[in-house]
């Protein structure tokens, strides 16, 4: 596989608590330069991020971001708030409580909503494979399909752990066809990417492979 379509499926990412603008405008010249599939950063720079880039590549920010229990109108406002100011792509963090107690109605209520307030722009659900059982994955497909969302991704990263290759066949298996796959947490290497690529994986969460390609080259 060339690095070119590894490149073109990666979301560029830095969302660490720290980032500073220096950091961020960094991620969005090496955006440019690898042409990459979008940059992912904090919700708090993509105004300023969508304006440095002025539509060269896509901003994707995150929602109700890692811990997923925000209130439905705080992640609908903080949505509409991130395509206001540029967003071209959402990645929102579901309820997990809500998946464990079973209140799969109000899931797909949140869904819907949030769905409504990114007027159209893509919208990635975040579901934290690493704190779900089997079950909860299934069902997760399953409602992620029922959503009208673009997406089904597996991890923040801020968790017990990211992306697996088995989660990912999961996706594949229970998911309905229109719903792409992205791969998020632990992706370190370039065999890492071509993996999940090949497993079924449309876009890969990761602030490594860029480093890695740039280094290489260098």
């Amino acid at each position: 596989m060339e690095i070119k379509n590894i490149l073109t499926k990666v979301d560029h990412t830095l969302l660490s608590p720290g980032a500073t603008w220096d950091e961020i405008k960094a991620l969005c010249d090496e955006g440019i330069n690898y042409s990459v599939a979008s940059v992912c950063i904090p919700a708090s720079y993509v105004k300023d991020a969508s304006a440095y880039l002025d539509k060269r590549i896509k901003v994707c920010t995150v929602i109700g971001f890692p811990n997923g229990y925000s209130t439905t109108e705080t992640k609908c406002f903080e949505t509409a708030d991130a395509i206001k100011n540029g967003a071209d792509e959402i990645d929102v963090v579901i309820n997990i409580g809500w998946l464990k107690d079973k209140k799969y109605d109000l899931i797909a209520n949140e869904l819907d909503l949030v769905r409504k307030a990114c007027q159209r722009k893509t919208l990635k659900v975040i579901i934290e494979v690493c704190l779900l059982t089997e079950e909860e994955k299934i069902k997760m497909c399953e409602i992620v399909s029922a959503s009208g969302a673009d997406f089904i991704k597996t991890s923040t990263g801020f968790s017990t752990g990211g992306a697996t290759r088995e989660d990912i066949i999961l996706f594949k298996k229970y998911c309905d066809p229109e719903v792409m796959i992205k791969a998020a947490g632990g992706i370190r290497s370039i065999g890492d990417a071509i993996d999940f690529i090949n497993l079924g994986a449309d876009r890969l969460g990761t602030s490594s492979i860029v480093k890695i390609i740039k280094n290489t080259i260098l």
